[in-house]
């Protein structure tokens, strides 16, 4: 039986959620695939997104378009890592 946090197939939702918008957003997912090769590419991941702040991207600069901040504590790092790693 899975654990209550779980999430589909995720440690929990913010860390569910993060990765569906970087696999589901084409600017996201390019910035993303541009940090696999960082050895904590999540955090490089969002140091980019910080330091954009024009255009279409400045609306999710800070968090997901569903409010989950990118910086949020329940993340689980490790497990977006990998999954940035993969794409």
């Amino acid at each position: 039986m899975p654990k209550e946090e779980e999430y589909q197939g995720w440690s929990n939702y913010e860390t569910w959620n993060v990765a569906l918008w970087i696999g589901g957003d084409e600017g996201l997912y390019s910035i993303a695939k541009e940090c696999k090769e960082s050895a904590h590419p999540y955090q490089e991941f969002v140091n980019i997104l910080k330091s954009v702040n024009t255009g279409e991207m400045a609306a999710i600069t800070y968090q997901t378009p569903d409010g989950v901040a990118w910086s949020d504590s329940g993340i689980n790092k490790d497990e977006v890592n990998e999954y940035i790693r993969e794409l």
